[in-house]
């Protein structure tokens, strides 16, 4: 085992060093083992109770009109979130484009969208309009307030209740934390605020954005009273087989709602070819709880080893998790740099490449991403990405097996530890 780690460019000191942190984790990886259980065995519940049978994982083409696959699959995604209706397709993009369709079809001119979760994700921004672009919902007159969390990433109560208004017709939630070093947020908090947002008014509908955070916890943010939640197949929910595809899951008029911003007002989702692809959704549902807890492996490793190391980790190495994506804080942009050509150099795909930080189209400075996957973009198979901007903190996540998880955080540390950043 270690010439085959020397032989893939991994030195003894850095192996050691792992070798060495993971002897502390075994406990920890048990109780991620026992989730990966327990959501494993509420899918396949899913799927019996919904007869998913082989005639699901028949193509269509054209309108796609009676499309029995897709019908059952948007039935299985709604038992297993425990919601109204679901809404499952290749037509939707990514995760962007989900939550996008989620919020245009809920909201109308004149209405205030509100987050209670601070800045939203990057790409969101012009989404809303906080960055000025074409087709923006600042565009269609649709207004936007924000109340940041407080220092400690709680809620702040007093200043949610203060920003409701009459105009007021959705609070957004960001599970996962985006490009921000603030603690993601737990279903049981997601809970909390929605609970207190419906006691000051009652018809908001509460939207979460569930990105990188399905099938973390034994319970979904739909559980704890969730109107909507939205999400992408090429994170956790697609197992690493989807090769495209989001969700949005939720109560059955909002859902309907944005089944007809994706297609056209008086089809919904009536419309939409499946093309080929419903037995990679279904089979990466299926391995969606134990791909992800591969993935959590990786972080908890990723956050020990550089905590280890005297970098701030959020969450650090002993903190329950809420989704898949590791922090790590380097302070420098050359740490970020580092970490991501060793994310790259572990993958099976492009591993030859070397990442550079370049202007990505949707956000607001220049961004390093490494990926070598099967399926472009894919941020549930290994995966590093950062801004080049203060506090120079880079984003790790993914691993479809712990093994290939491992690797990365071990080569990622070799890079920082070849250019004399880190000393072991």
């Amino acid at each position: 085992m270690n010439q085959l780690y020397c032989e893939m460019g991994i030195c003894p000191e850095v192996k050691a060093f792992g070798d060495g942190i993971l002897k502390n984790l075994k406990e920890r990886f048990d109780a991620i083992d026992e989730m990966a259980e327990y959501n494993q065995l509420k899918v396949i519940h899913a799927m019996q109770t919904c007869r998913v049978s082989a005639e699901c994982f028949q193509t269509s083409s054209g309108y796609g009109y009676n499309d029995i696959g897709r019908d059952t699959l948007e039935e299985v995604y709604a038992s297993v979130f425990h919601t109204e209706s679901a809404l499952v397709r290749p037509q939707i993009t990514c995760g962007t484009h989900a939550l996008a369709v989620a919020l245009a079809g809920n909201l109308r001119p004149g209405d205030e969208l509100l987050s209670v979760s601070g800045k939203p994700y990057d790409t969101l921004e012009e989404v809303i309009g906080i960055r000025p672009s074409c087709g923006s919902l600042a565009e269609y007159g649709v207004t936007y307030a924000q109340v940041d969390l407080l220092p400690d990433g709680s809620f702040d109560f007093e200043g949610i209740q203060k920003a409701i208004g009459p105009k007021t017709k959705m609070v957004e939630i960001q599970r996962s934390k985006g490009y921000q070093t603030r603690p993601t947020l737990s279903v049981s908090q997601i809970g909390e605020a929605i609970a207190f947002v419906k006691s000051v008014k009652p018809d908001i509908i509460c939207m979460v954005d569930n990105c990188y955070g399905e099938f973390v916890e034994a319970i979904e943010p739909t559980d704890v009273g969730a109107d909507l939640m939205a999400g992408s197949l090429i994170k956790n929910p697609g197992g690493g087989l989807a090769p495209i595809g989001g969700y949005i899951v939720g109560k059955k008029e909002y859902v309907e709602q944005a089944a007809y911003r994706l297609t056209t007002p008086g089809l919904g989702r009536e419309v939409g070819a499946s093309l080929g692809v419903m037995q990679s959704f279904y089979q990466g549902f299926f391995l969606a709880p134990v791909v992800t807890a591969a993935a959590l492996k990786g972080a908890i490793f990723a956050a020990n080893v550089y905590e280890a190391l005297g970098y701030k980790v959020v969450p650090n190495g002993t903190e329950d998790r809420h989704d898949i994506i590791q922090a790590v804080e380097f302070g420098i942009p050359e740490g970020v740099i580092a970490f991501c050509k060793g994310i790259q150099a572990a993958a099976p795909v492009d591993s030859y490449v070397t990442p550079e930080p370049w202007a990505m189209p949707g956000y607001d400075s220049d961004v390093i991403m490494a990926a070598g996957a099967f399926v472009q973009g894919s941020s549930i198979e290994l995966s590093a990405d950062g801004p080049i901007k203060p506090p120079y903190a880079v984003y790790f996540q993914g691993g479809l097996t712990w093994p290939h998880a491992k690797l990365g955080i071990l080569m990622s540390l070799q890079k920082l530890y070849e250019q004399g950043i880190v000393k072991l």
